[in-house]
């Protein structure tokens, strides 16, 4: 029986190891949480945390895979093509990859190739990157976040010097390589991009754009609450959009592969790339894609993972109106409930994927490991799905209490 190794076993996972075993393949699992749900579906399980690429590729040698799937997770993908180069099995070069995992080696990459990118550095001196504020080197306001983190952790946006320290600290502690970037704020126009594509053979075979959606009042306001399909800016835009990922794409020499997407456009339609992540989605978008679409990147997934021929979908239009809602709460606190509108229940939701329940602990939000579950949602009109986005406190109400001292 052929083998794939899975590096990550959370709730919104799962589905990448059912897929495989859907497919009559072993399914091998890596996590570093020892609670993890996928361990309970998949056929064996490792308690290897998925960044530790030598303890990830001694899994891969004694359990001889014959591939290996960093489904819908950033910090894992730089692994599962490390391990892939090491033993030959198919993948994309790591080289590639690690620079599009890791946000200092990305904008260089794009300013050195002549893409639109905000002016960027990376730091690992705290002192050295408020002197370089202080003598004016970026133009207020700037993004200062860690260079490998994923779900927007660890994301500020800086308006004024006594603000930095402050902030650099707050980056530093998402990450694992305690080194941030900091970046000048591009603004956008109209909604930022979201959204999933595939390339096969290094053709960007597929894109599907979403309207990104984020709540002004959360923590973090950079953590998108919902991605909503279809985008909607003109077919004009979106292909050139298109072009640009195509052009990355082949400059890395990626082949077959996944990616999601994290991108903007200013008022003159020039095209920021501002993340193209080789994996999957997160918050459910895969499967929100299905149902848009009819197409499996799921599937896509784990087939190219094992080297299968993989055929080019054939068709990148959306049909109806689809979204996800991260539901999130804007304070610390126990849990009393959430309430959502009987008929957005009844005419709206498709899936519910909430994970907490009355009684829990939960945290502000500030990233996506502090969502409380997932939406998957349905509307009649783009109208009527841009405004529930938007608006979401119309239609759903997460109460708390605080914690007793």
């Amino acid at each position: 029986m052929r083998k794939i190794l899975l590096l990550g076993g959370s709730a919104q996972q799962i589905i990448a190891i059912e897929t495989a075993k859907k497919f009559g393949y072993y399914t091998v699992l890596c996590d570093y949480l020892p609670d993890n749900p996928g361990q309970y579906v998949a056929d064996v399980f490792y308690n290897v945390s998925t960044t530790d690429k030598e303890a990830v590729l001694e899994v891969a040698k004694k359990e001889r895979i014959n591939g290996i799937l960093a489904y819908a997770s950033d910090p894992a993908a730089p692994t599962a093509a490390f391990v892939s180069e090491q033993l030959g099995l198919p993948g994309n070069p790591y080289r590639s990859v690690d620079i599009l995992c890791n946000k200092e080696k990305f904008r260089r990459f794009l300013s050195n190739n002549g893409f639109c990118t905000p002016k960027a550095k990376g730091y690992e001196s705290i002192s050295t990157a408020l002197d370089d504020i202080a003598n004016g080197i970026y133009r207020f306001p700037i993004i200062i976040k860690p260079v490998d983190s994923s779900g927007s952790k660890g994301v500020s946006l800086c308006y004024a010097l006594n603000e930095a320290l402050e902030k650099i600290n707050y980056a530093l502690t998402f990450s694992r390589m305690k080194r941030i970037i900091i970046e000048e704020y591009v603004e956008k126009y109209g909604y930022q991009i979201a959204g999933d594509g595939l390339s096969i053979d290094g053709e960007l075979v597929f894109r599907c754009f979403a309207n990104d959606h984020f709540n002004p009042e959360c923590a973090n306001p950079f953590v998108p609450i919902s991605a909503s399909f279809p985008y909607n800016m003109s077919r004009d835009v979106q292909n050139k959009v298109h072009k640009e990922i195509q052009r990355l794409i082949t400059l890395l020499g990626m082949k077959t592969c996944t990616y999601n997407f994290d991108l903007r456009i200013d008022e003159n339609e020039n095209v920021y790339l501002m993340e193209v992540a080789p994996r999957d989605g997160g918050n459910y978008i895969p499967q929100i894609i299905r149902y848009a679409t009819g197409v499996d990147l799921i599937e896509y997934s784990v087939q190219a993972a094992m080297g299968e021929i993989v055929k080019a979908p054939k068709t990148m239009e959306v049909k109806g109106f689809w979204s996800y809602y991260a539901v999130h709460s804007l304070e610390d606190g126990i849990l009393e409930s959430i309430e959502i509108k009987p008929e957005v229940r009844q005419e709206h939701i498709m899936e519910n994927h909430i994970i907490k329940h009355p009684g829990d602990k939960i945290k502000t939000f500030t990233g996506a490991n502090s969502t409380l579950g997932c939406l998957i949602m349905r509307f009649k009109s783009l109208e009527e799905m841009l405004d529930m986005m938007d608006h979401s406190e119309k239609w759903i109400k997460v109460k708390i209490k605080k914690e007793a001292d």
